[in-house]
């Protein structure tokens, strides 16, 4: 029997451009299982990561409905928003996001402290060591490699147990072997959590470690 964890319907996302709305998805209708591996694949401006960012509510959709573990996202304002990623998902982008004058151990522990998490520290450094950083958890990001990097955001991403991780090209600024151990993190944290795992990827071999890969084509959803 289906269990969505995510459900989209008829959503489309129009933005402002310099010559007036720019249309960018075009009535998406889907729904993701719980514990479901999801692959969005599609060229270059297809709206790959429109999409992901619609499903993460970092993007408001210009019509249509998106519900995410049974609560409409479409219904809630930015603090809303906040609250409920914070709470429900984590996001790894292409770009590690990390605070620069923050070391990995701040950066994994402070939106859990923010979310109120006693155990803060504990639980950041403890998800430190499971993606390899025991050993780097005082260093600052301008210390460590891209890779490591990508490791302290997955960490960050994965420490408050989300019940639903979205990724966005994790391995679009990574060489080759580290972008591999970065999927490799990826699927165990997935594992290890029971998450349901949403990726935008070029890769086709990463596509193919996925249990359902999605097209997209010019902002409508495709055969992949």
């Amino acid at each position: 029997m289906s269990n969505p964890v995510l459900s989209l319907r008829n959503v489309a996302l129009s933005l402002d451009g310099n010559a007036g709305p720019v249309d960018i998805l075009h009535d998406i209708s889907l729904d993701v299982d719980s514990g479901e591996t999801l692959g969005l694949v599609g060229p270059s401006g297809s709206g790959k990561s429109s999409l992901l960012m619609l499903m993460g509510g970092l993007e408001q959709a210009s019509a249509g409905k998106i519900s995410a573990m049974g609560e409409d996202l479409t219904a809630m304002n930015e603090d809303q928003l906040a609250r409920f990623r914070r709470s429900h998902m984590g996001v790894v982008f292409q770009s590690f996001h990390l605070i620069p004058t923050m070391t990995a151990l701040e950066n994994v522990a402070t939106p859990l402290e923010l979310a109120g998490a006693a155990d803060a520290f504990d639980r950041a450094r403890a998800e430190l060591e499971a993606v390899g950083l025991g050993n780097r958890v005082d260093h600052y990001p301008n210390q460590m490699s891209g890779g490591e990097q990508q490791r302290v955001a997955l960490a960050r991403a994965s420490a408050p147990r989300p019940r639903l991780l979205l990724a966005d090209e994790p391995t679009g600024n990574l060489d080759e072997a580290n972008g591999a151990a970065i999927i490799d993190l990826l699927l165990d944290l997935r594992d290890r959590h029971g998450a349901t795992l949403i990726m935008v990827t070029h890769a086709r071999d990463l596509a193919a470690r996925c249990s359902r890969v999605i097209g997209l084509r010019d902002g409508r959803l495709d055969a992949a």
